[in-house]
């Protein structure tokens, strides 16, 4: 539609101008089904560092693509020059002026010039990338180099809100563009189509962000592009406090997962807050990630001393090494304790009253737990220490696999970890609303600890990214990953902090523009800067955020070489030790004088709601809450039997004792304290920013070399990096003086090598085979059967003839990928 109202426009009958007018507008009004766009105008690229010469496309420097012409002559720097809006028309222009531009389906012939290096992994051949570039070019360099080799695409494309957010063809596109959508869809498509290439159809993932404006328009053509994909949308929450826009405040916005062969999310362990927000998934999110030990003492029936004697027995533990050293037989009745041992604790069933009670096994049985691993002591009491053992039923658990053995402490002692169990509560929702995905606190605040100003409208939180590519790549250490809308750089920086959770070795490619933004723009342009300046370029995205940003990162420095503040949030946990919280509730004066629905509301205020009503009985006179980890003594008369309950229950935080005797409060304080010691509870792990990443990148711009050149074999040194790239990027890149080329390149480090002259094959042989780690080998020859007689020699995993393989590439499957 958008060239047919060019053609129209063209029409100098006024009459036959409105009539065709009129005609299409009544066509448009048909009823159509499905997604309908038009391609628009081919998208262009300026080529700042191409020289001007003769045959090729230009445009001026101070207004890209605004006019293009064809050089047909140049005489004395001037260049005689053809518009292409109209062939009749003729313009000498200086040659300073102009700037070659490409139009995508041209040919063109890629390489990468290295801009700049942070490395603080030098052992690790682990090498992360970021391409200045027009991402469509560099789509179809990446598709050249990685062609289903891809494991992750995260994308935040521009959202098409009429705000000067993007530029189709060097013009912004704002709300008053009846194309718009069509532009944006059209842009789209072409960059998906490349993208589809990279991505592996057995096993792989395409993420897309994307908000009101076109997430319906991105639907339908995502399943037009990948018909036999499955695809689904989820909802996040990524600005609590919402933005108003002239409707109901937007807080949200959307994600797409394209996934391919059999990707699927998996299934992680979650916090509470990505559940919905109800008791009993409330409750499920604070299981124990440890078997439950308790107290060796018997509670209950028959636990006094004289009802199980043969249970009455001293256990004698060492101070120094909390270990236990001996177990004496059952002391008989007329006897009071059994013999003391030197430098040995003796340890007996006595209850905190005073009371002779009994252990929960004899002592053969004792002594076979303790060789199961089964036994440890517990916290100092004034009757020796609290002895703890793992229950028939929690060892099972550890028989049967739902909990792993992780080693044995210093006494013998089992330490297990849960075997997380695979259900559908570790499955995220399509709704999320998680604290740490706020835009506002871990996207703009956050990077400006890096950047130490205001530098990228809107940068997603590093957490959101991180979370939305932890589902697909958290089982894939060695995975590469995508993101070619980079923008700030926040995929990378995801990355890297997946890495340091987990050890993994994931790689990052990023491609991001240069552009400076509207602003920065409008004052370059007053001040008489043009595109392609180094003042200009200095101010683009990639040069002054996206790679600041990185190298800040990696470091944890920020640009002005300070340390960086702030801790990174991670989905690790660390044990932390805190004294247990008391409360005393002076109020309650007759507990048992309450009716049952009087008892029910006053367990309900005490615990702010966290323990239920059910489990409150007429007859409680306390109660023992793990799930809510709370304990509460209701009668004051019952103290004891409170107390001898609590034995072993490490896992209560919060006690509420109900008494107006505050010199009793503090002395079950304190025994309670004894008993227990601190509160022992897995929190959430954070590294700090000031220590970086453990890791190397590399900043490359995307340039355009000449075909006759390549084919001569005179650009092997601008060639060399998009080599390495392609063989794995092992290693810190490869640089060689265009000099002095060799005929043979050996680089163990790299993985790879590469033969130049193909008369020196015979040497190229016998160093290939004592450098045992070449996977990939390149040979230059312009003979195909040449070529493949050396490759059949060669015991490597990939071979490719050059020039052939990367012009070829280039020439063949250019105008294919519009």
């Amino acid at each position: 539609m958008a060239a047919l109202d060019d053609l129209i426009n063209k029409i100098d009958n006024p009459e036959l101008k409105l009539q065709m007018q009129h005609v299409v507008r009544k066509l448009l009004k048909q009823k159509k089904f499905g997604l309908v766009f038009e391609d628009h105008l081919p998208e262009s690229t300026i080529l700042q560092e191409r020289e001007v010469r003769v045959g090729l496309t230009v445009t001026y420097k101070s207004e890209p693509l605004k006019e293009r012409f064809f050089v047909r002559a140049i005489n004395n720097d001037i260049a005689e020059c053809i518009s292409l809006n109209d062939t009749t028309l003729t313009r000498a222009i200086p040659i300073g002026d102009l700037v070659p531009f490409a139009t995508f389906g041209e040919p063109i012939y890629p390489y990468l010039q290295v801009q700049d290096t942070i490395s603080t992994a030098p052992d690790s051949p682990l090498w992360h990338s970021l391409i200045q570039a027009d991402n469509y070019h560099a789509l179809q360099l990446l598709a050249y180099l990685y062609p289903g080799k891809v494991d992750c695409i995260y994308i935040d494309p521009p959202y098409n809100t009429g705000a000067h957010d993007w530029k189709y063809n060097n013009d912004y596109v704002d709300s008053n563009d009846s194309y718009r959508h069509s532009k944006w869809l059209s842009m789209m498509k072409k960059r998906l189509l490349l993208a589809k290439k990279l991505l592996n159809p057995a096993d792989s993932v395409l993420i897309v962000t994307i908000d009101e404006k076109e997430y319906n328009h991105l639907g339908c053509l995502l399943e037009e592009l990948f018909p036999n994909a499955s695809t689904q949308m989820i909802s996040t929450v990524t600005n609590p406090k919402g933005v108003n826009r002239n409707g109901f405040r937007r807080c949200d916005e959307y994600v797409y997962f394209v996934l391919f062969g059999s990707a699927v999310p998996q299934r992680l362990e979650l916090s509470a807050e990505w559940s919905p927000s109800t008791k009993k998934d409330s409750n499920k999110s604070k299981k124990n990630l440890t078997p439950g030990w308790t107290s060796m003492m018997r509670r209950g029936s028959h636990s006094s001393r004289w009802e199980r004697e043969n249970l009455y027995y001293a256990i004698y533990a060492n101070p120094d090494t909390k270990t236990i050293e001996h177990i004496g037989q059952p002391i008989p009745s007329d006897h009071t304790k059994d013999d003391e041992i030197a430098g040995l604790v003796q340890i007996r069933p006595i209850r905190t009253n005073g009371d002779l009670g009994c252990w929960q096994v004899g002592p053969d049985e004792l002594r076979r737990r303790i060789k199961q691993g089964r036994v440890r002591l517990g916290s100092k009491t004034d009757y020796g220490y609290v002895v703890n053992y793992l229950p028939d039923g929690e060892y099972s658990k550890i028989l049967n696999g739902q909990f792993s053995i992780i080693g044995y402490a210093d006494d013998g002692s089992i330490m297990a970890t849960q075997s997380i169990e695979i259900d559908d509560e570790s499955l995220a929702p399509s709704l999320w609303k998680v604290a740490s995905h706020d835009a506002s606190a871990n996207g703009s605040t956050l990077i400006r600890k890096f950047l130490s100003d205001k530098r990228f409208e809107y940068p997603k939180s590093l957490y959101a990214v991180h979370d939305t590519l932890r589902f697909f790549v958290a089982n894939k250490p060695n995975a590469l990953i995508v993101d070619f809308f980079a923008g700030s750089g926040t995929t990378l920086h995801a990355v890297n902090l997946l890495n340091a959770e987990d050890g993994g070795s994931r790689r990052c490619i990023m491609v991001t523009n240069n552009e400076v933004g509207e602003t920065s723009e409008k004052d370059l342009t007053a001040k008489g800067f043009k595109p392609g300046d180094e003042v200009w370029e200095n101010l683009g995205i990639a040069r002054y955020v996206n790679w600041p940003r990185t190298v800040a990162s990696i470091t944890g420095l920020d640009v002005k070489g300070q340390l960086i503040k702030g801790e990174y949030l991670t989905y690790l946990t660390t044990e932390k030790e805190s004294n247990r919280r008391f409360q005393q509730i002076s109020f309650v004066n007759d507990f048992s004088s309450l009716s049952l629905s009087e008892k029910k509301d006053l367990v309900t205020v005490l615990s702010k709601g966290s323990i239920a009503k059910s489990s409150v009985e007429d007859d409680a006179s306390y109660i023992i809450d793990n799930d809510s980890a709370i304990a509460i003594l209701l009668d004051e008369a019952s103290a004891s039997d409170w107390l001898e309950e609590l034995e072993g229950q490490n896992g209560i935080r919060d006690f509420i004792i109900c008494t107006a005797d505050k010199k009793l409060f503090n002395s079950l304080k304190k025994r309670i304290t004894e008993l227990l010691g601190t509160f022992k509870e897995q929190v959430p792990l954070t590294l700090p920013m000031s220590d970086g990443f453990k890791a190397n990148a590399i900043f490359f711009k995307l340039g355009f070399l000449d075909k006759q050149a390549v084919q001569m074999g005179r650009q092997f040194t601008e060639l060399l990096p998009l080599l390495w790239m392609k063989s794995g990027a092992y290693g810190a890149c490869p640089q060689i003086s265009s000099d002095s080329i060799p005929a043979i390149l050996i680089l163990p480090q790299n993985k790879f090598a590469v033969l130049t002259n193909e008369n020196e094959f015979g040497a190229f042989y016998d160093a290939l085979v004592t450098a045992n780690d070449i996977e990939t080998v390149y040979i230059v020859t312009d003979s195909e059967r040449g070529y493949r007689e050396m490759a059949a020699q060669l015991r490597v995993r990939n071979s490719y003839q050059l020039y052939r393989d990367y012009l070829d590439n280039f020439t063949i499957n250019t105008k294919g990928s519009i």
